[in-house]
């Protein structure tokens, strides 16, 4: 996973973006955020999943939006790779909580 640049607002802004490239079958782990987090897929495929809810295929051009605080994931399909921008804001002084990793088997279910 390549990541960056990142960057932030300014004047008292707590929005902070990057963007983010996943090789074929890269993942991020669980995570939340405390304010919610836009991502914008442009370019390649990839899956996104909020906890209890069904895996979703995500390509370029769409927008996937996560509310405060749901568990979640996003990654490349196993045959693309994908590149996101992560749009989020500051909470309680940080944009991520990462959890436990993804396992191959949910991985793999789609």
């Amino acid at each position: 996973v390549a990541v960056g640049p990142y960057s932030h607002g300014t004047d008292g802004s707590r929005i902070r973006w990057a963007s983010v490239t996943f090789q074929p079958g890269a993942r991020t782990s669980w995570h939340r955020h405390p304010q919610g987090q836009l991502l914008i897929v442009t370019s390649g495929s990839g899956w996104t999943q909020i906890a209890g809810q069904p895996v979703k295929a995500v390509h370029a051009g769409d927008v996937v939006w996560t509310p405060p605080g749901a568990k979640h994931w996003h990654g490349a399909t196993r045959n693309s790779p994908m590149t996101h921008l992560a749009v989020s804001e500051d909470g309680d002084g940080r944009t991520v909580e990462w959890m436990e990793p993804v396992t191959d088997g949910l991985f793999h279910g789609p």
